[in-house]
């Protein structure tokens, strides 16, 4: 199991805990709106260390966006294995193939 699925097991574990014992749990109580702007709040720390070229930095942003993309989809009870499973579905096509391929809205 990688450090992700760990991340996720203990995520989908903090769903049932108290919001006074456990920040995920806390964070998933204020619903998947907030667990959602949290996630688009971290990602653009992450830009910003992208940007200003500070290696430490956006490694430290890139694991808080790795953590609240995980509290997002549990709140929308997605599961990482879906998702990595739709990677592995995508393996080995081109983007522009990919994205051909998907459905038009």
């Amino acid at each position: 199991m990688s450090a992700l699925e760990r991340l996720a097991a203990t995520i989908a574990a903090r769903k049932s805990a108290s919001a006074d014992d456990s920040w995920t749990a806390k964070l998933l109580s204020k619903g998947p709106e907030k667990c959602a702007e949290k996630f688009g709040e971290e990602a653009i720390e992450a830009i910003i260390a992208a940007v200003k070229n500070d290696k430490a930095e956006l490694t430290a942003e890139a694991a808080d966006v790795l953590y609240h993309l995980l509290v997002m989809l549990a709140a929308r009870d997605v599961e990482l294995a879906d998702v990595l499973a739709e990677l592995e579905r995508r393996e080995g096509k081109s983007g522009i193939e990919e994205k051909a391929a998907r459905p038009k809205a």
